[in-house]
């Protein structure tokens, strides 16, 4: 457990009446409480962290920062904002992305309706009040008629429950919860376990402090060099000229920011050509690497040609023949997420750092001296945990959540999460999720995602109070239409083939079910815009004056945007064919 949090200062438990109860104080908790509060709405924001940032206050790992632009990567709502904050980097590092995080909770002036060191853990549909009843680790009860979950995609951590781990006698840290303080590794032999995209990130960083470095990887895992970058004030004077253009260009792409992308089939291209476009497109660096071509995602002989590309690079730059060859994964190429490191697959030809195969030879147990693997033991003075998270659902199942009739959304969701365009579930009425399953989310820019969904629901919101209405849900058969719709999408996509987060299947006993939305950012947008501009089709207003109302467009009229020919074409949409990355 972190000192801070160790640490809480005492309060009086709160019981009180709002308008609006939001779960999370992240990017999404913050835009959705700056909306809210704008609209005139009464808000308690509820944050189980000291501070605010969401995952960028808790993924304090070395090495850790975004691998979408950072000049990209922030929010979009306000162009004096754009203009007043400096990116340092490319890719900008956690300590900068969470100042971001506090600049704007200072500069809309946000603490003050915000309540830290406080994790809610329960929330209660009350059919009578219709009102959530909600309660949290610090004794408050309140209630409010909307419960907004803001919790994150990528927030509980995944701890496996590995055999003998009380008997290790040093210290074991997760990526996802790192010690505020840092963590020295000077002299020591650490052991890093899992090789996704935070042990990419810290591996290069620990290996310069440890003596020795032990890697335990289960399944190789795909990644291209950032090439980050510092940007120098030339360069930022002249992308903020043109920030309101960037912006616009990226809401129209499928994965929310922009990047350059070659549409060409790499099946029509020939071999020579196609290394030309994988060697510049390696150069460029980042995840924009899987727009060298249109079909790398859904052509399997496409991707093989990419995968194989991949696979030399990673030959090249090990040394030695037997660890490059663990290091070559055999999954499709930017099935699971992509990573983008620096200088990770360089790590590996320093004389202290070890891979250890434990992909059919699983870990049998941690001792009082380390992990042992096959018999051989591996003495360790520290292990990282770099095992990722319950994705998706993981932080709603910290929360014990019950609608209509008592009914739990656990219950719900036992065979995989059901959410009406991935913001609300049938029978929890004026229950919200902020990039919920079912939405685009972690396929797609976060914070341009997040902000297109605080928006509709602001609007949505602002809606049901200009008409009266009391509760608002999904019909059953719209939201299972949605659901099929989103299965049916991710078949088209070589992602949906792959054992990942995405599915699931990172955590025992997980039903497999593609979690979010694949079918492209724009098309998405289209489809809420297409909801709320019909009257919210799909969804029961109860209690409303004027139910024929049209609805107010206050802040969604900014997502309205076109696909992006470039990127898309007409044989793509027929085709359902949408590239991500």
């Amino acid at each position: 457990m972190l000192a801070e949090s160790k640490a809480r200062h005492e309060r009086a438990a709160e019981t009180a009446t709002f308008d609006a109860i939001v779960i999370g104080a992240g990017f999404a908790g913050m835009y959705m409480l700056h909306r809210l509060r704008g609209l005139g709405f009464s808000v308690r924001v509820y944050e189980a962290g000291s501070g605010v940032g969401g995952t960028w206050y808790w993924n304090r790992y070395p090495g850790a920062r975004c691998d979408v632009e950072s000049l990209q990567y922030s929010f979009s709502f306000s162009e004096e904002l754009d203009q007043e904050w400096n990116w340092s980097e490319k890719y900008s590092p956690q300590p900068e992305i969470l100042s971001y995080a506090n600049h704007v909770a200072d500069r809309f002036d946000l603490r003050r309706h915000i309540v830290f060191d406080t994790r809610v853990t329960a929330a209660r549909f009350d059919e009578g009040e219709k009102c959530w009843r909600i309660e949290t680790d610090r004794g408050d009860r309140v209630t409010a008629r909307f419960c907004i979950m803001a919790v994150g995609c990528l927030s509980a951590p995944n701890r496996p429950a590995f055999k003998g781990m009380s008997d290790f006698r040093g210290p074991v840290y997760h990526t996802g919860e790192w010690p505020h303080d840092g963590v020295d590794f000077t002299g020591l032999r650490v052991g890093v376990i899992g090789t996704g995209s935070s042990a990419i990130q810290s591996i290069p960083i620990i290996a310069q402090q440890a003596s020795h470095l032990t890697v335990f990887q289960r399944t190789a895992t795909w990644s291209v060099p950032a090439w980050n970058e510092e940007l120098t004030p030339e360069y930022l004077k002249a992308a903020k000229a043109d920030y309101p253009a960037l912006r616009a260009k990226a809401r129209a792409r499928p994965t929310g920011f922009y990047f350059p992308f070659n549409a060409q089939p790499a099946l029509e291209a020939n071999a020579e050509d196609r290394d030309r476009q994988y060697e510049e497109a390696w150069q460029r660096g980042g995840l924009p690497f899987l727009g060298a071509y249109g079909d790398l995602l859904f052509e399997k002989a496409a991707n093989d040609t990419i995968a194989e590309f991949a696979r030399r690079k990673i030959r090249n730059i090990v040394k030695d023949a037997a660890t490059a060859e663990l290091l070559c994964p055999e999954n499709v190429f930017g099935c699971k997420r992509l990573c983008v490191d620096t200088g990770y697959f360089e790590t590996y030809n320093l004389p202290h750092v070890k891979l250890v195969d434990v992909s059919n030879t699983p870990i049998e147990r941690f001792t009082a001296e380390g992990i042992e693997v096959g018999g051989i033991a591996y003495k360790l003075d520290a292990i990282v945990s770099a095992t990722g998270f319950a994705a998706m659902t993981g932080s709603f199942d910290r929360i014990a959540i019950a609608g209509r009739g008592g009914r739990t959304l656990a219950e719900k969701w036992r065979a995989g999460p059901r959410a009406y365009l991935g913001i609300a579930s049938e029978g929890f009425p004026n229950l919200f999720m902020i990039t919920g399953p079912g939405s685009p989310s972690v396929l797609a820019s976060m914070i341009q995602a997040i902000e297109q969904h605080v928006d509709w629901l602001a609007d949505c919101l602002g809606h049901m109070r200009d008409i009266g209405a009391a509760t608002i849900e999904p019909v059953l058969a719209d939201e299972d239409a949605w659901v099929e719709h989103v299965n049916d999408v991710s078949t088209v996509s070589l992602r949906s083939t792959c054992s990942s987060w995405y599915v699931g299947t990172n955590i025992p006993g997980r039903p497999r079910v593609f979690m979010p939305y694949i079918g492209g950012f724009p098309v998405y947008v289209q489809k809420c815009n297409e909801v709320m501009n019909s009257g919210f089709d799909g969804f029961v207003l109860q209690g409303a004056r004027d139910s024929n109302a049209p609805p107010r467009v206050r802040f969604t009229e900014r997502w309205q945007v076109p696909l992006d020919i470039e990127v898309i074409s007409p044989a793509a949409i027929a085709a359902r064919r949408v590239p991500m990355v």
